[in-house]
């Protein structure tokens, strides 16, 4: 495997970050909320999913059409649990991207900050 150059600054760019982040003694990982919405939601989605599945092969072998439409209701349930942990899910991802988006830039903004502040000693 031939690394490029692409593929070798950008490693040592995340090498450099992790670095700084250490240094520095600041939290990397996520909040735990982050983790538990995360987990919750795939839960909903899976139960959901499910759930539907359950709903239209149990109505499947129905012949009277209210409980036909009782499964269609319980479908319908099923859907909103989906989505509502598709929801979950979602907030939770982009809450740990825009925290490690944040962190990168306090790291980036420090290390300005400590070049700024050397070259003025230097003049």
């Amino acid at each position: 495997m031939t690394t490029t150059p692409d593929s070798t600054s950008s490693s040592h760019r995340s090498a450099a970050f992790a670095a700084a982040v250490s240094e520095r003694k600041l939290k990397a990982d996520g909040s735990s909320s982050d983790r538990v919405a995360r987990i919750l939601g795939i839960v909903l989605m899976v139960v959901g999913v499910l759930g539907t599945f359950l709903a239209y092969n149990n109505s499947r072998s129905l012949d009277d059409a209210r409980d036909i439409a009782s499964n269609q209701i319980l479908a319908t349930v099923c859907l909103a649990i989906t989505i509502v942990g598709t929801g979950l899910y979602v907030v939770g991802a982009l809450a740990r991207v825009l925290r490690l988006w944040l962190l990168r830039q306090l790291v980036e903004s420090q290390d300005r900050m400590d070049q700024l502040a050397e070259t003025l000693r230097n003049r």
